[in-house]
C-alpha cells in the first residue's frame, strides 16, 4: 500500500529560492571550508564522514574510514576552523560522537562478513588517546549518546555481503542495538544490553541490520533497519520494544528513471520501498526519516512520521525535482536512487526547528523548517563532494558537514568539512535556478558556453555541453533575477530529434533569431568538430564541418567558444580552441575564423600564460564593441588554481591569415581575475570557468562548468562583473 503525501510542486514551483529563503531569514550562508586531508597529510586518501562537535562548539572530530581514524578541528565563532590532530584507531572507524569532553567511536575490526566484531573506543579529546575500550561482539554503524549523556546507542549492523546470493537477506548472524550506560565519560562495558531485533521486520525478519540510532529528550531511542525497510522504538534504558512498524512504500511520478543523458522526468515507480538510512528526532513524538535506499528501494526523498508508526508528510519528487531546478541532478544515477538522501541534521535555531537533509549523490543540503505538518523549504546549501554527516552548533548558530569523497588521486577535490554561519539577509546560493515546465523541472547541468541578448538587458543563452548529449540544448536565461533564472529550454534538433553527436561549448547569435553553436569534436567518440546554424527552434539548418587544413592537425581540445563579428554578408564567427594542436606552437593556441557568406577559414594566434602545474587554455570567447574577450583558465581547482582570467584583443589585431600558413600572434590585455568571485562562497576554487558574455546594456557575466555532478560538487556559479 502506498504511504504518500507530496509537497505542493505548483507552490514550490511558483516561488523563487530566494524569495522562499527570505521568507525564513536568516539564513545560513558557507563561511569556510576545510580540507580534511591537513589533518593526515600523508595519508593516501582521507575522508570526513560522521562528524560531531563538544558541547560548546570549539571543536569538531570526524570519522575517517580510509584513513582508519579520527580527525579534530577547532572551531571559532566566526567559523574558522584549525586542524587539531588525527588519532590512528585498531580498525576502521564508522561513527563518532560526543559526551563531554570525551569521544565515543565505533569501530569495525570485522575479518568477515560471517565474523563480525567491533568495539566502543573512549577517546579523551585533550589527549588524544584511548582511555577506554568496549567490546560490541559485532560489526557498529551508527553510534549515539542520549540528551542527558547517561546512555550510549550503538546499532550493530552485521552488514550482509552484497555479492552473496545477489545481497537478499537473511545473511546471518543477525545484528543489534547495544545500549551502555556513561558516568562522567567513563563507559561501563558490564551495562552492555544487547537488545534483540529479529522477528520484527517483513523483510528479512531474522535477519535485522539496524543502520541509525537516535535518542530523543524522553530517552527513547528510535532504530532504522535500512534493508529490513523497517522502524523501531525502544526504551533507551532497558531496551523494551515499545513500537515498531515498516517504513512503508511510495508511488512515484514524474521520476526520472533511465540513465539516458537527457532529463527527461517522464517515467513512474510504484510501490517503492523507502529503506531509509539517518533518522533524526524532531521532537519526543515525532522524527524524520533520509529515504537512501539499498537494494529493493530508495523512494529519493524524507519521510517525517509519529512514533506511534501513523504517518505525517512525505516529500515524493520534490527533493529531485528541486535538485534538477538548482543544476544539481545526478543524471548518471537516475536508474538507481537519484540524488539520494543519505544524512539528517535536526536542530532548534532560535524559535526554528530546522531539518537539513543531505544528498549524497548531488552533493546539496535541503534545509527545512518544521512546521508541525508539511515543512517549509528555505534553502538550498552547497556542499562539498559526498555529504555524509551534519553538526549543528546553534549556540553559535553554525553548521557543519562532512563530506566523505576524495578525488585528490584523480587530480580532483579532497574531502572537506564546511562550515555554515546561519546569520544573513539574502541568499548567496544557488545563482541560477530553473523554473518548472507544468509538473516536471526544466532540468540542466554542465552549462559549457554563454551569448546574451542584442537588445534586451539581462537576457541570456547558454548550452549544455556532451554530458547530455542525448539532450543538446539552448537555455534561455533571465539574469535580472537573483538568482538567475532558466525560464525555457530549447532543444537543439535534427530532423525532429535530438540532434546525436554534439558537444556544444558555445553559443553566439545568427543577428535573424538563430543562433551559431560550436560543437568540439572527439574523434575517438565520432563526435566530428563542426558548426551548426540552428533557428531560432533549435532545428539545424546547416552543418559546417571543420576545414582539411584544421582536421589535419586536430587533437581532442577543441573548439570551446563562438562569438560573431558584423552583420549580415559581413559577419565574421570567431572561435576559440582550448589548447594546442599538432601545428601550434607551445603555449600557443588558435582563434579560427570562419566567414558564412563565403566559406572562407582563417585563424591567427593567442598566446597562453604559463604554469607550473597542469595545463592553459581557453574556454569562451565574446565579441563587443572594438574588442574581443576570451577566458583563459588553467585545469586546477583549490589552493592548486591560478588563472582564472579575461583577457582583451582590439579587434584590429583580429587579421586572420590562411590556414595552413604563418598566423599572426595577437597581443592580449587582462581584464578581470575571476578569482575572487570563484572564492567568494567560501568553498575550494572550481577549475572550469566556462562562459562568459556581455549583455546589451554592457554588463559582463560568466558561469561555470560542473561536469554534470559527475566527480563534482555540482556547484555552478553565476555572477556578474559589472559593466564593461
Amino acid at each position: 500500500m502506498s504511504l504518500f503525501k507530496t509537497i505542493s510542486l505548483a507552490a514550490l514551483s511558483s516561488v523563487s529560492l530566494g524569495s522562499m529563503a527570505a521568507m525564513a531569514s536568516p539564513y545560513f550562508d558557507r563561511v569556510n571550508g576545510f580540507p580534511v586531508a591537513q589533518n593526515a597529510p600523508e595519508a593516501e586518501e582521507t575522508s570526513s564522514e560522521i562528524i560531531a562537535a563538544n558541547e560548546d562548539g570549539s571543536w569538531l572530530v570526524y570519522s575517517d574510514s580510509p584513513a582508519g581514524g579520527i580527525g579534530f578541528i577547532g572551531l571559532s565563532e566566526d567559523g574558522s576552523t584549525e586542524a587539531k590532530g588525527f588519532l590512528t584507531l585498531d580498525g576502521e572507524p564508522t561513527s563518532v560522537t560526543v559526551i563531554g569532553e570525551h569521544v565515543f567511536a565505533g569501530v569495525n575490526t570485522s575479518e568477515s562478513y560471517t565474523a563480525p566484531s567491533g568495539h566502543v573506543a573512549v577517546i579523551n579529546a585533550a589527549s588524544q588517546e584511548i582511555v577506554a575500550t568496549c567490546d560490541l561482539g559485532g560489526q557498529p554503524d551508527s553510534i549515539a549518546a542520549s540528551k542527558d549523556g547517561a546512555m550510549l546507542a550503538v546499532a550493530i549492523e552485521n552488514e550482509r555481503d552484497e555479492d552473496l546470493n545477489d545481497g537478499v537477506l537473511p545473511q546471518e548472524p543477525a545484528g543489534f542495538v547495544s545500549l551502555f550506560k556513561v558516568a562522567e565519560g567513563a563507559l561501563d562495558c558490564d551495562s552492555q544490553i544487547k537488545v534483540d531485533l529479529t522477528g520484527l521486520a517483513e523483510v528479512g525478519g531474522s535477519d535485522p541490520e539496524p543502520e541509525f540510532v537516535d535518542f530523543n529528550m524522553a530517552g527513547e531511542l528510535v532504530v532504522t533497519m535500512q534493508e529490513n525497510n523497517h522502524l523501531i522504538i525502544l526504551d533507551g534504558a532497558t531496551g523494551e520494544v515499545k513500537n515498531h512498524f515498516s517504513a512503508g512504500a511510495v508511488d512515484l511520478a514524474n521520476v526520472d528513471t533511465e540513465e539516458e543523458m537527457a532529463f527527461t522526468f517522464d517515467g513512474t515507480l510504484d510501490a517503492v520501498v523507502r529503506e531509509p538510512d539517518a533518522v533524526k528526532w524532531l521532537d519526543n513524538d515525532r522524527f524524520v526519516t533520509a529515504n537512501e535506499g539499498d537494494y529493493e528501494g530508495g523512494s529519493r526523498g524524507f519521510t517525517i512520521w509519529n512514533k506511534d508508526g501513523s504517518f505525517v508528510w512525505d516529500s515524493g519528487m520534490s527533493v529531485d525535482h528541486l535538485v534538477a531546478r538548482l543544476g544539481h541532478y545526478p543524471e548518471k544515477r537516475s536508474g538507481n536512487k537519484g540524488s539520494e538522501p543519505e544524512g539528517l541534521e535536526v536542530a532548534k535555531f532560535g524559535d526554528d526547528t530546522l531539518i537539513f537533509v543531505l544528498l549524497e549523490r548531488a552533493s546539496l543540503v535541503l534545509v527545512y523548517k518544521d512546521t508541525g505538518a508539511e515543512p517549509e523549504f528555505v534553502q538550498a546549501l552547497p556542499s562539498g563532494i559526498g555529504p555524509e554527516g551534519a553538526v549543528a552548533i546553534p549556540s553559535k548558530n553554525l553548521l557543519a558537514t562532512a563530506n566523505e569523497v576524495d578525488l585528490r588521486e584523480d587530480g580532483g577535490a579532497g574531502s572537506h568539512v564546511m562550515i555554515y554561519a546561519r546569520n544573513a539577509e539574502t541568499p548567496a546560493y544557488p545563482q541560477i535556478i530553473s523554473e518548472m515546465d507544468g509538473d516536471r523541472p526544466i532540468g540542466w547541468t554542465a552549462l559549457s558556453g554563454l551569448v546574451a541578448d542584442a537588445e534586451v538587458a539581462g537576457k541570456l543563452y547558454a548550452v549544455n555541453d556532451s554530458f547530455l548529449r542525448s539532450q543538446p540544448s539552448i537555455y534561455e536565461i533571465d539574469a535580472t533575477q537573483s538568482p538567475a533564472k532558466i525560464v525555457r529550454r530549447i532543444g537543439v534538433t535534427r530532423d525532429g530529434a535530438p540532434a546525436q553527436k554534439l558537444d556544444l561549448e558555445g553559443i553566439t547569435l545568427d543577428g535573424d533569431g538563430g543562433f551559431w553553436l560550436a560543437s568540439e569534436g572527439r574523434t575517438d567518440r565520432l563526435t566530428p568538430h563542426a558548426l551548426y546554424h540552428v533557428n531560432s527552434k533549435g532545428e539545424i539548418e546547416e552543418e559546417v564541418p571543420f576545414p582539411a587544413e584544421l582536421l589535419a592537425v586536430e587533437k581532442r581540445f577543441g573548439a570551446e567558444g563562438i562569438t560573431a563579428v558584423g552583420e549580415g554578408d559581413e559577419m565574421v564567427l570567431w572561435i576559440a580552441i582550448q589548447r594546442e594542436w599538432a601545428d601550434d606552437a607551445k603555449g600557443e593556441v588558435k582563434l579560427v575564423s570562419y566567414t558564412p557568406a563565403t566559406g572562407e577559414w582563417g585563424a591567427v594566434r593567442y598566446p597562453l600564460d604559463q604554469v607550473e602545474k597542469g595545463w592553459v587554455g581557453l574556454s569562451e570567447i565574446t565579441a563587443h564593441g572594438d574588442m574581443i574577450y576570451v577566458v583563459e583558465r588553467d585545469n586546477q581547482l583549490a589552493d592548486n588554481a591560478k588563472i582564472k582570467k579575461l583577457y582583451a584583443i582590439s579587434m584590429d589585431q583580429m587579421q586572420a591569415a590562411p590556414l595552413g600558413g604563418e598566423l599572426p600572434l595577437v597581443k592580449k590585455t587582462e581584464v578581470h581575475d575571476f578569482l575572487p568571485e570563484m572564492k567568494a562562497l567560501n568553498g575550494f576554487v572550481l577549475d572550469k570557468i566556462e562562459s562568459f558574455a556581455i549583455d546589451a546594456s554592457g554588463e559582463g557575466f560568466a558561469m561555470t562548468d560542473n561536469d554534470g555532478v559527475d566527480d563534482h560538487s555540482g556547484e555552478t556559479l553565476f555572477f556578474s562583473i559589472g559593466k564593461m
